[in-house]
């Protein structure tokens, strides 16, 4: 899972790295429910905001003490190509088409409780917009700052450090196991540990941070506008629909592997030329 040719560095060492990421778990675990006596001040978009700022602050500050010169160097947020932008936000929009595949196979096994999916409804009737400015807010507190937040963390700090002593592959595993468990969803466990998984090879291949914020932000704004839209309120229970579960997962892996593939091919050709 290592990007071909090239071993991203350690930038933090693992100690430390592991020790940022659980502080910011603890900050977002702890301290963000705590908000919740406020959140009628906050309102529940100020809240995810807010929750979002918790669990990066420990890493970032753990960055600027010990390398303050080298942001980019030791977050890999540098300048990449126009292509590589385009490739990462086709790779969200394959992600989110396997994911409605994989929740759907999985709902066969193990159906959403009514409880879940009357809270999924509530989240989503609190954060539906009202507007343009409105919409926009939304997607950037629901899509892009959870996005740079966890992909910081997980790709951006704990990943690099991992591969050196346990392996690009297990490294992989160990942060999308991480990513999820943050999530406290058991139900999508499964859903974000294959998520985490794919956006860990895709930061390793690319040596970039940028691919995995960008697909991730991808995958979490379709979602938001998308899945109020295909919700049925008048359906308590959820029926699963294999046929269409199996279509969307066979098709968002067949667009999503390649693309992983030659967003790696493509980096390693600019090296190349360079």
């Amino acid at each position: 899972m290592s990007a071909p040719g090239s071993e991203p560095a350690a930038v933090l060492s693992p100690v430390v790295a592991i020790a940022a990421t659980m502080l910011g778990a603890a900050a977002l675990l702890g301290l963000a429910p705590s908000l919740l006596g406020v959140s009628p001040l906050l309102g529940p978009r100020g809240f995810l905001a807010v929750s979002s700022c918790l669990l990066a602050l420990p890493a970032l500050l753990t960055v600027a003490a010990l390398r303050s010169r080298s942001w980019g160097a030791t977050l890999a947020v540098g300048p990449i190509p126009r292509p590589l932008v385009l490739l990462s936000i086709l790779l969200g929009g394959a992600l989110w088409v396997g994911s409605i595949g994989l929740m759907e196979m999985q709902a066969l096994v193990l159906p959403p409780p009514p409880e879940y999916i009357l809270a999924f409804r509530r989240l989503h009737e609190a954060l539906a917009p009202s507007g343009l400015l409105d919409g926009l807010w939304s997607v950037m507190v629901i899509a892009v700052l959870p996005a740079l937040a966890e992909e910081l963390v997980m790709r951006g700090v704990l990943l690099p450090s991992l591969v050196r002593p346990l392996g690009a592959a297990a490294a992989v595993i160990a942060s999308a196991a991480a990513f999820a468990g943050i999530h406290l969803d058991p139900y999508r466990f499964l859903f974000t540990f294959t998520i985490g998984l794919v956006l860990g090879a895709l930061r390793l291949r690319t040596g970039s941070l940028w691919p995995p914020i960008l697909a991730h932000a991808t995958l979490n704004a379709v979602t938001f506008v998308v899945a109020p839209l295909i919700d049925d309120p008048g359906q308590a229970t959820y029926t699963p629909q294999p046929m269409l579960g199996l279509l969307c997962l066979v098709a968002g892996t067949a667009v999503a592997w390649p693309l992983l593939r030659g967003l790696g091919a493509r980096v390693d050709s600019t090296r190349g030329a360079s």
